[in-house]
């Protein structure tokens, strides 16, 4: 009867190490596998600008790219098609207002007259047009 219950013990400590042998390697080519599909989620995403989605059965796995995969960015160029947009009624007056004020200085200018009034007045105008988003 001793034999048999040594017999179980060996038979289930050879399965215990069988066992956590298996853990180890499926562990490790797990992360093999999770490794090599964050870098190329990671290229895809330098490559392509967008994020790689799982499969619809996969939604456990959260990937947060490096402080060094933000380092590399996609340069992206303006399409050469569309034209500016037309700017917006406030900002039409205050160009219109702003090209008048400025005929207006060098006409002062011309006349000899003191200009610091007019130059004020465009000061103001510009920063007007700065604050509405449109460059002078």
């Amino acid at each position: 009867m001793s034999d048999v219950i040594s017999d179980y013990q060996r038979w289930k400590q050879q399965g215990d190490d069988l066992r956590s042998k298996a853990k180890q390697a499926m562990e490790s080519r797990f992360r093999e596998l999770l490794s090599e599909a964050a870098a190329i989620a990671e290229e895809y995403r330098s490559d392509f600008g967008m994020a790689l989605k799982p499969p619809p059965a996969v939604t456990a796995f959260r990937f947060k790219a490096h402080a060094k995969a933000k380092a590399k960015k996609v340069v992206k160029t303006p399409p050469e098609g569309p034209a500016p947009q037309k700017p917006g009624p406030k900002v039409a007056g205050l160009q219109k207002k702003l090209a008048n004020a400025k005929v207006k200085l060098e006409e002062t200018k011309a006349a000899g007259k003191p200009t610091r009034l007019f130059e004020d007045k465009i000061y103001e105008i510009e920063d007007e047009l700065r604050l509405a988003g449109q460059a002078v």
